[in-house]
């Protein structure tokens, strides 16, 4: 484990991997740099590339400085770049994507190709009433200092059962994934917002190539908007990973990208 000084002072840490070309894998809600498959994708793609495997701010080694802010995330995503050498393929899925497309989009970004998988931001009226309410909730939880309740509820937002989740509270990854549970206020309230909407000006103005993957098997709105995100971003193409859910297999996606980022 290596660290990188983000503008504000806080400590990011991060692993590094392989070589060749940087690649830095931008992790999404709640997950740190050796979260689920992540690290058999890193292992993937260092017989191509150097990865930057590190935990976001508030995560696994990584320091936290309030009051938090997305620029403050896209600084740390800077320092990783500076550390890679002063440019950088960027890769991530769910709200970990919508942090790097904001970063890509930031004038002066040095971040040289873009690739994200199954953005969530949601377009559909149902989709918007859902994660409105969940917001409320979420917000009335981290502000009641009830951090396991809050990743609880964002875990039966996204498709688990009550048993399922009462499993989870009984592993050894809970308390981990506890202690980050105000991160949830990070990726959800300030950098997918309010309403989840697409950021169409932000998107537009990202100019580097990028690959918009979606699961074929996914959500059908994480679809709509990986469509609409490859027409809006000017130097964009759309990829659908046939039978692929959320949860995207590295054996599926590490090839998509090393012939991406080539």
């Amino acid at each position: 484990m290596q660290t990188v000084t983000s503008r504000d002072g806080t400590k990011i840490a991060y692993e590094k991997h392989g070589s060749g070309p940087a690649v830095i894998i931008v992790l999404g809600a709640l997950g740190d740099r050796n979260s689920a498959s992540t690290p058999h994708l890193v292992e993937l793609l260092a017989r191509d590339f150097t990865v930057y495997n590190y935990d976001r701010r508030g995560k696994g080694d990584s320091g936290d400085t309030q009051q938090y802010a997305v620029e403050r995330e896209i600084e740390d995503i800077e320092a990783l770049i500076d550390a890679a050498g002063g440019e950088a393929y960027v890769y991530r899925h769910s709200s970990g994507a919508a942090l790097a497309l904001l970063a890509a989009a930031k004038p002066g970004s040095r971040v040289k190709q873009l690739a994200l998988y199954d953005v969530p931001y949601n377009e559909d009226s149902q989709g918007k009433a859902a994660w409105k309410g969940y917001i409320s909730r979420l917000t009335g939880l981290l502000a009641d200092g009830k951090n396991g309740d809050a990743v609880a509820l964002f875990l039966q937002y996204t498709g688990l059962s009550a048993e399922q989740v009462a499993g989870m509270r009984r592993t050894p990854f809970w308390p981990a994934m506890e202690a980050a549970g105000h991160t949830l206020a990070y990726d959800h309230t300030a950098i997918l917002g309010q309403e989840a909407a697409i950021p169409t000006d932000r998107a537009a103005g990202v100019t580097v190539p990028t690959l918009v993957m979606s699961g074929g098997a996914s959500f059908p709105f994480l679809r709509a908007t990986a469509e609409r995100l490859s027409k809006i971003m000017p130097h964009a193409r759309l990829r659908v990973l046939k039978g692929q859910t959320h949860d995207v297999s590295p054996e599926a996606l590490a090839p998509v990208l090393a012939e991406f980022f080539q």
